[in-house]
C-alpha cells in the first residue's frame, strides 16, 4: 500500500511538471509578438536602405535562415551596419520567407 501512495505521488508530480513545461513552450507571449512585429516592420524599412542600393531586391525565400544568418554577417561588415538594424533586416528575411 505504501509503494502504491508514492507511485501516486511521482505520478502526480511529474504530471504537474509535464503540465507546466508544456504551458511555458506554448509559444510567443504578446508582448514578444508586439516587439517581432516591431522589429520585422524595421528592417522592411531599413532593407532597402542597406542593401539595395548595391544589388536587387532578393526573394527572402531564395536562402534558408541558417543561410540569412551566415550572408548577414557579411553583410554587415561590408556596410558597417549597427547590430540592431542588422537584426531587425535579419527578422525581415526570415520571417518574409
Amino acid at each position: 500500500m505504501k509503494s502504491l501512495v508514492v507511485r501516486a505521488i511521482i505520478l502526480i508530480a511529474s504530471l504537474g511538471w509535464t503540465v507546466s513545461s508544456y504551458a511555458a513552450n506554448l509559444g510567443p507571449t504578446p508582448e514578444q509578438q508586439k516587439k517581432h512585429l516591431e522589429l520585422f516592420h524595421k528592417g522592411q524599412t531599413l532593407w532597402p536602405i542597406y542593401c539595395n542600393h548595391c544589388h536587387n531586391a532578393r526573394n527572402p525565400a531564395e536562402f534558408a535562415p541558417y543561410q540569412w544568418d551566415q550572408i548577414m554577417m557579411h553583410m554587415r561588415t561590408m556596410e558597417n551596419m549597427p547590430p540592431e538594424d542588422e537584426a531587425a533586416i535579419l527578422e525581415y528575411l526570415k520571417t518574409a520567407r
